[in-house]
């Protein structure tokens, strides 16, 4: 066993035992199966941080396989999207990425296995004729008119399958199970279809395809997964999983268990209604930043330790539960006030014009990267006559709670001298369009509080140089839903679109960035002092450089009761 310490749970507990009892040879092979119809989510992380993370800890492997059992709904887009996701949560999956299509020519002979053994027929009955039959949970099923075939009539019929001698939807194939079972994954599940459908893998070489049911164990089992993990909506399926592997000639017994998946409150995870709010434009692409994709919360500025630190803290259970937003957010909000860099953007800009600056003059302050990290260096930031503040810094009056520019009164520049207020400027509109100042030029580095008997200094703003800062554009993001579960919405006769946030995006133009972010690569992360984290856009240029907000420096938002 590897000596990497890491929460216990029921499934180490499991594992344990299994290896002190010589299960599976000493081995832990898991497998992080997705099917490729969408990219993955933040609770498609959870399970691969549980999948490999147990194979590291227990120095074993995990492996990386597409079930891609439905090619209408499969793309290779999705497939290295995938990839993508789970290399950069750092993790490696062992040897080649498998597909379980790598593996039909020998599901079919598995099929033959189990028609032969009389374990499997081929129902020629429609489909609506086929859900009827199997009952409902109080009442057993009742067997189709040819559940007796014979298993050469059988083997003749799956032949005609397979060769492409029925319509879609014409046949299946089903197995041979118990109609009466209280469990209705065991009465008679279907085990083919034919689908004429072009496949990404295999392309036109079948009519039929495997359900994901039957093709999950015996992908397993073919791979010699030792624990085959799964969220808590296949534990019905478990019987049906046994009874493929222990009535065909697989050689490994893998064993499934369940843990509960991770819900997330303000957000949805399921497939079909992300994929809904992408085709449908209510956001722009998998990797919206508004997304609960793990491509969404990259793009957010989320880093791979982050997901990784909260998934570890979510935990590993049976028990169902809904985990507040507020989790994911203190994850990468503790992670970056450790690791970002310091810079000062400003995003509603007001001019400050320093009348007692000599014009043309300019001075370069330094500024630390990081206040608690010495480590990290010092930065440059041009001081000049005019510069911007946000006009939220600024009030012609004001009581001595607010602790920014008043007019007469006096702040500090961020890193740079003590400036104070003397006149405004207005435009056509009466609105503000200039702060007039002047500046104590001893002050640098000094506190002047008590000097001249001017009183204290009422606090420190942050501000970008006029002429030398960058113009920049800032997207502020919040919760995609108003409500903490959009899915409850569906129960009172709505549908889970009507609760989407109309406020989740807010773009804000003509903001003002320090220029040492000139260049700043995509997904290079910052504090913007005083506003919170924010993440350089893929869509950013040299000319047009853009910044999507991660999260605010502190929480904001209510926790729900």
């Amino acid at each position: 066993m590897s000596e990497t310490k890491a929460p216990s749970n029921f499934i180490r507990q499991i594992i344990d035992r299994d290896l002190a009892e010589g299960k599976n040879g000493g081995q832990v092979v898991t497998r992080f199966p997705p099917e490729p119809n969408g990219y993955l989510h933040i609770g498609h992380a959870k399970s691969i941080c549980l999948n490999f993370g147990i194979a590291e800890s227990y120095q074993g492997a995990c492996n990386l396989r597409f079930d891609d059992t439905n090619p209408e709904k499969e793309e290779d887009e999705y497939i290295q999207s995938i990839k993508q996701d789970v290399e950069w949560l750092g993790f490696e999956w062992a040897g080649e990425v498998r597909f379980a299509s790598d593996y039909f020519d020998r599901l079919y002979e598995l099929a033959v296995e189990l028609i032969k053994k009389g374990l499997a027929y081929v129902d020629l009955s429609t489909p609506e004729q086929i859900r009827e039959m199997r009952g409902w949970a109080q009442q057993p099923g009742t067997p189709s008119e040819y559940r007796e075939q014979s298993p050469e009539q059988a083997l003749a019929q799956f032949e005609k399958m397979k060769n492409g001698e029925f319509p879609d939807g014409g046949a299946v194939l089903r197995a041979k199970i118990d109609l009466a079972s209280p469990n209705m994954n065991l009465r008679d599940p279907v085990l083919y279809r034919v689908r004429r459908a072009t496949h990404h893998q295999t392309g036109d070489k079948w009519v039929i395809y495997p359900m994901y049911d039957f093709t999950h164990p015996l992908s397993d089992a073919i791979e010699g997964v030792t624990h085959s993990l799964c969220t808590l909506e296949f534990e019905d399926h478990r019987p049906f999983y046994d009874w493929v592997v222990e009535n065909t000639s697989v050689a490994a017994t893998p064993r499934q268990y369940e843990f509960a998946r991770l819900n997330l409150n303000y957000t949805v995870t399921s497939k079909r209604k992300l994929k809904q709010l992408v085709d449908e434009g209510h956001v722009d692409g998998w990797d919206d930043p508004r997304m609960p994709t793990i491509s969404g919360l990259r793009r957010r500025g989320y880093t791979p330790a982050s997901i990784r630190t909260f998934c570890e803290s979510v935990g590993v259970s049976r028990a169902d539960s809904v985990v507040d937003m507020g989790m994911l957010e203190a994850a990468i909000r503790d992670d970056l006030n450790q690791h970002a860099p310091r810079a000062m953007c400003v995003m509603n800009p007001v001019k400050v014009v320093i009348e007692n600056w000599e014009e043309g003059k300019e001075e370069m302050l330094t500024a630390p990267v990081h206040p608690q990290n010495e480590a990290m260096g010092t930065r440059q930031v041009p001081m000049t006559r005019e510069v911007f503040i946000d006009r939220e810094d600024f009030r012609e009056e004001a009581n001595k709670k607010f602790k920014r520019l008043v007019l007469g009164d006096r702040v500090r520049l961020r890193y740079g001298y003590v400036i104070r207020a003397t006149d405004v400027v207005r435009d056509d509109q009466g609105e503000i369009a200039e702060i007039r100042c002047t500046y104590d030029p001893n002050t640098l580095g000094k506190n002047p509080e008590n000097d001249d008997g001017q009183g204290k200094l009422r606090g420190v703003i942050h501000w970008v140089s006029a002429s030398k800062g960058l113009p920049c554009e800032v997207r502020l993001y919040d919760r995609l839903f108003t409500v903490p579960n959009p899915n409850k919405v569906e129960e009172e006769g709505q549908t889970f679109l009507s609760s989407i946030n109309p406020e989740s995006l807010r773009v804000l133009k003509g903001c003002r960035v320090e220029p040492g972010l000139r260049g700043a690569l995509a997904e290079t992360r910052y504090q913007f002092e005083r506003e919170g984290y924010f993440c350089v856009d893929q869509e950013s240029t040299d000319e047009r450089l853009v910044f999507n907000q991660t999260v605010g420096l502190r929480e904001s938002w209510p926790k729900d009761n």
